[in-house]
């Protein structure tokens, strides 16, 4: 168990028909509740840096040492990701740190940028023996608002993994970053055509603005890799007021992290169990992972 490449468990996962949560980390409190949870749950689990998370740790190898060392150490099956790297030279450092996987995006970029960039990432990565995502169609802004209008073009999508040889492909189907109300409406039908369009597993960002049912209905149409990081600092943050309203004397950080750390790995637990939806499907035959 402990440290495995990220492909490893997308590949599983489509082969079972299931999902697989990778978890975004904000600081070594959510690392561990999140490993926490994948060995509670016995499902594996994707932690996720992304460079947001870099910028505000000062820069990668602090946090990223850490997760790696609670991955490794861990009894659950645990990936380590590169979330969302707008730096060519971030994903090589987190290559050449251990990570088993990248993100690379390019979405904002044009087309032809998109793909000549993406491309030298696979090149340093895939020699390394490290998978990466990409994303093509840009999911809505980081300011929550939702871009119901922005939807990954099928064919297009076929074009770009054809001419990229990434491994994963993020694909805008009406999630959007940053929402606390889980309302996002998935264009179901159209995640049912990229499933078909493309030779990769897909991923679902913005995942924290969507409903349960509705994930699950997204797995079932050929969504694999769930992301999620809003609704879970909801629940680290919620726990910690209610800590520090019934104990307005505490000044030990400890207790009160301790607190939303633990609620952290309550509900991760909980996403993971509900993503693995081959348990619940017609036939599946998936009803704890290893």
């Amino acid at each position: 168990m402990s440290l495995v490449p990220t492909l490893d468990l997308l590949h599983a996962a489509v082969a079972a028909r299931t999902g697989v949560a990778a978890f975004n980390v904000i600081h070594l409190e959510t690392a561990e509740a999140l490993v926490a949870a994948a060995e509670e749950s016995r499902r594996p689990v994707i932690l996720q840096i992304s460079q947001n998370c870099v910028a505000y740790h000062g820069s990668l190898d602090p946090i990223a040492r850490g997760a790696l060392a609670l991955a490794s150490e861990s009894s659950a099956h645990v990936a380590v990701h590169l979330d969302h790297a707008e730096d060519e030279e971030l994903t090589r450092r987190a290559i050449d740190l251990g990570f088993g996987s990248v993100m690379f995006d390019g979405s904002t970029l044009a087309y032809d940028a998109n793909v000549a960039a993406t491309v030298r990432v696979v090149e340093y990565a895939h020699a390394n023996d490290v998978s990466v995502e990409a994303e093509l169609g840009e999911i809505g802004g980081k300011d929550g608002a939702h871009a119901p209008g922005v939807r990954t073009d099928p064919g297009e999508a076929r074009r770009f993994v054809a001419e990229t040889g990434v491994d994963a492909l993020a694909v805008a189907v009406g999630s959007s970053h940053a929402m606390t109300e889980r309302t996002a409406q998935l264009d179901l039908d159209l995640i049912a055509a990229l499933r078909h369009a493309v030779p990769v597993p897909l991923v679902l960002h913005g995942s924290s603005g969507v409903a349960d049912e509705t994930i699950e209905a997204a797995i079932r149409a050929g969504i694999t890799k769930v992301n999620v990081s809003t609704h879970l600092n909801r629940h680290f943050t919620e726990a910690i007021r209610a800590y520090l309203g019934a104990n307005p004397d505490v000044v030990d950080s400890r207790r009160y992290v301790r607190a939303g750390r633990a609620a952290v790995a309550e509900e991760a637990a909980r996403l993971l169990t509900l993503f693995d939806v081959a348990a619940r499907l017609p036939g599946g035959t998936v009803t704890a992972r290893p």
